[in-house]
This record gives C-alpha cells, sequence and structure tokens, in this order.
C-alpha cells in the first residue's frame, strides 16, 4: 500500500467563540423596519407572503389548543389586512387564546435561533418556505400570489450564498416578525381598525377587570422575554466561526 505523506484527512475546523453573531442592534434595525413597513399604507402590502406566514402560524397555535382542549372549530379566516380569526364551540376559552401569542412566540425564538447558525438556518429554511405557501389555499389576491413567489425565489437564492450564509438574516428577520406579532396585532387595531379584534383586545374583554392595554402590555414584556431568552441560547449554544459554519453547512444539500 502506498503511504501518502503529503494527505490531510479533511476534518473540521477548531471551533471557537464567533464575534459573528445576531446583535441587539440587528434585532432592534428588524423590529423598527418591520414595525414601519407593517403599518405604511400600500407599503405593507409588499411584506403580505411573511405577513401570512406569521399570522397563518398564529391561528393554527389557536386551532390547535382548542382542538386539544375539546373545542370546535367553527370558521378560521386569514387575511394579511384584516388578520386572522378562529371561531371556536368550546374548549378552555383563555388557552385557546393564549396560544396565539405563546406560539408566534416560540417559533419565532427558533428563528432567531437559527440566526445563529447557517446549518439550522439551512433546515428552518424549508419551514419558511412551506410557510409561505400553505396560507395561500386562502389567498386570491394577484399580488399576494406573485410576491410569494419573489420571497421563495430569494430564499432559494440564498441558498447559493456563501453555502447559505445569507439564510441566516432571513431566518433572523422572520424570526423578529413571529415573536413581536402582539405588536403588529395592536398596530393593526390602533392604526387601521382592523375587522378582527387582537387577542390583547379579546382578553380585555374576557377579563373585563383587566384593560386591555394592560393585556397588551403583559404580552409584549412576553415576548421581550421569550427573545432574551432564545438569544442568551444561541450565544450559549452556538460557538462557531464563520468557517466552522460553512463547512458544516457545506456538507448539508451542499450548494
Amino acid at each position: 500500500m502506498p503511504i501518502l505523506a503529503d494527505y490531510q484527512p479533511e476534518v473540521a475546523p477548531k471551533a471557537h467563540v464567533s464575534p459573528f453573531v445576531p446583535t441587539q442592534y440587528q434585532i432592534v434595525v428588524y423590529a423598527v423596519v418591520i414595525f414601519a413597513v407593517w403599518n405604511i399604507p400600500a407599503i405593507r402590502n409588499l411584506i403580505n407572503p411573511l405577513k401570512l406566514f406569521a399570522i397563518g402560524w398564529h391561528e393554527l397555535c389557536h386551532i390547535i389548543a382548542a382542538i386539544l382542549t375539546g373545542g370546535t372549530i367553527l370558521q378560521v379566516s386569514i387575511d394579511p389586512n384584516a388578520g386572522g380569526c378562529t371561531k371556536v364551540e368550546g374548549g378552555y376559552p383563555p388557552l385557546i387564546l393564549s396560544a396565539g401569542y405563546i406560539g408566534s412566540a416560540f417559533l419565532g425564538g427558533t428563528f432567531v435561533l437559527a440566526g445563529f447558525d447557517t446549518l439550522i438556518s439551512k433546515i428552518m429554511s424549508w419551514v419558511i418556505g412551506f410557510g409561505m405557501i400553505i396560507p395561500l389555499a386562502l389567498v386570491r389576491d394577484k399580488l399576494t400570489i406573485l410576491l410569494t413567489i419573489i420571497y421563495e425565489g430569494l430564499l432559494i437564492g440564498f441558498w447559493f450564498i456563501d453555502h447559505g450564509q445569507a439564510l441566516r438574516w432571513y431566518c433572523l428577520f422572520v424570526g423578529v416578525m413571529h415573536v413581536f406579532y402582539c405588536v403588529w396585532d395592536i398596530a393593526d387595531d390602533k392604526y387601521f381598525r382592523k375587522v378582527n379584534d387582537s387577542d390583547a383586545t379579546q382578553f380585555g374583554l374576557m377579563f373585563p377587570s383587566i384593560p386591555g392595554h394592560v393585556w397588551a402590555i403583559f404580552w409584549i414584556l412576553f415576548e421581550v422575554g421569550v427573545l432574551i431568552g432564545f438569544v442568551l441560547l444561541g450565544v450559549a449554544v452556538f460557538k462557531r466561526t464563520p468557517d466552522q459554519m460553512r463547512y458544516e453547512a457545506s456538507h448539508f444539500l451542499p450548494t
């Protein structure tokens, strides 16, 4: 057997703490941009595919909680401007109502985690891809369909940028949108008087002794807490350099 003295087996780069991680400044910028785009007339339509994903997941959490507590789903509607609405008969209303904001916050936190690691972002990009397509079953707006095709194209294109490194920022943006769903939900109530009330308003109706704005503050603080928790988890778990992430990502559905 010949001996190859110069042969070096392929190994992953040595791990050490990476300075290239999502920062509080990036998260704040994303939140401000989403808040602005979500609430500016006409321009707000440009993020319809991501809004539908966020609204659709939020309503799905209500549906799951309703079924698990013995409720019956009467009607489900999802609209990027009117918001979502799930009408339920029976079940345990406080848990069903809470499930929306809780589910949105924790899925968003998972996407924020994906912003720390390229391999995880490649995996979570599949969730985003399907999450934008599925709500189209309830939508017939041609602009939204066209925008969904564009957003899906961007998602696919990001796979080919440095073995998917760009997907980290796509996932982070989607994560911030989901985590702070309560903020956008309340903003729709305040600025656009949408047909479907926010869950914070519904809590105020369900528990009249506590005003709706107090519920809004509670849920926003909850979302901030969830975000901080997932960011700290990301910092503790994903201690990889860009080179190491590139190496790992290149071995998962390589592009």
